[in-house]
């Protein structure tokens, strides 16, 4: 079939990428934003008055930050009155993870392809287990660590880059380790730090801020969130091909992009991700799914990857939305890409590990659970790529 190959074409553009971070860029610099755009995960909102309550909180803090607004509240009557806008990260390259939010001056981990040149994906810094921006908080304590993560925390790990940090090769390590490089990072976290530790100069002398990297075990997951759209974005406008090159949440809504037809999101109501609270709260609180880390599922890893150890039926349906072996990957059972032609053909959508937030951004992450795709969106983009319909605007 025509489009079996023309999937195959953005899966091997795709993988023929090496992911490199190796530089801070603020996020000005690499997309070009106004000062007063603000990035966010997943698809955009229809209106201001549509934004989840966890981003919108994030969207505050961004704003104080950014220095827009002089306090949360006013930054939050500035969202409402369009004064400061909110657009879809992944729409300039950059990813952000739950309901992180990324402004104009904010440092971000710059991954660029260092086989083919200065194409570039980006990515703010992991909050940690701190009072996390991608949390949805709106408090000075989250205000503060962004301060705090945007300046000592960003010497450190510039004083460790030296010429660059091949990613890969930190996934591999890590899934041979057990991670599945999205809900579990811990083994290519503790590869990073080691990685920054080694080529520090003088070492790292700043004690608390090694302390937060040694405990924090998702550090990795952000450049892998930028790595992974590096190598997506290199499969963009393939016509003719169901590749997918963007998935993500804003809790509300939960859209994919395709290769045939770039910028275009497919989306459908985002419902919560399925997994048992930490916290003594009801179901009820949970927002519906959110987050740019679905890329490194939408990419085969992630609880894509963690099908391998389930039963025969599970790797079969698996392997049947997924484009191809990765050489990098190779000896893993992994098979990469998904294929909007395949879901749409055999009814396998795949499933995402996500955080779960708390819908009224009171209580920030009250758990994590298993999000299943619909397979809606997938077949709307079937339907325009073999019809060679455009997809209308919206």
């Amino acid at each position: 079939m025509t489009h079996r190959h023309d999937d195959r074409l953005a899966f091997d553009r795709a993988m023929v990428t090496q992911p490199v971070w190796n530089r801070f860029d603020l996020a000005r610099d690499a997309t070009g934003i106004a000062d007063n755009v603000l990035l966010h995960a997943g698809p955009p909102f229809p209106d201001p008055g549509e934004i989840s309550r966890p981003i919108l909180n994030s969207a505050c803090v961004a704003a104080v930050y950014e220095g827009l607004a002089p306090s949360l509240d006013a930054a939050e009557r500035m969202i409402s009155s369009e004064e400061i806008l909110l657009k879809p990260a992944q729409d300039v390259n950059v990813v952000t993870p739950l309901a992180a939010v990324v402004s104009a001056s904010m440092p971000l981990h710059s991954v660029y392809d260092a086989w083919r040149g200065q194409h570039r994906t980006f990515a703010p810094i992991n909050g940690g287990n701190r009072p996390a921006l991608r949390l949805g908080l709106r408090s000075e304590a989250v205000l503060e660590h962004i301060r705090w993560l945007n300046t000592r925390c960003l010497d450190v790990l510039q004083g460790g880059l030296a010429e660059g940090i091949a990613l890969v090769p930190l996934a591999v390590e890590g899934l041979k380790g057990g991670d599945d490089c999205h809900g579990r990072t811990p083994v290519a976290g503790a590869a990073l730090v080691r990685e920054l530790i080694d080529r520090s100069p003088n070492g790292v002398g700043d004690d608390e801020t090694l302390e937060f990297l040694k405990g924090s075990p998702s550090v990795f997951l952000n450049l892998w969130m930028a790595a992974t759209k590096l190598m997506m974005s290199r499969a963009e406008g393939v016509p003719g091909s169901g590749f997918v090159t963007a998935a993500g949440g804003n809790g509300r809504d939960v859209g994919i992009q395709v290769s045939a037809f770039p910028g275009h999101w497919y989306t459908v109501p985002a419902t919560p991700p399925e997994g048992a609270f930490d916290v003594d709260l009801p179901q009820s609180r949970a927002l519906g799914a959110i987050g740019d880390s679905a890329v490194v599922d939408a990419f085969g890893l992630g609880a894509m990857s963690s099908v391998r150890t389930e039963p025969p039926a599970s790797v079969k349906s698996v392997h049947g939305m997924s484009v191809g072996e990765h050489p990098y990957f190779r000896g893993t059972g992994l098979k990469l890409g998904i294929s909007a032609m395949a879901v749409a053909e055999s009814g396998h959508a795949p499933r995402i590990s996500l955080g779960i937030l708390d819908r009224k951004g009171e209580m920030g992450r009250l758990g994590g659970g298993l999000y299943q795709v619909p397979v809606m969106p997938f077949k709307q983009a079937a339907e325009d790529i073999l019809t060679s319909r455009q997809p209308s605007s919206g």
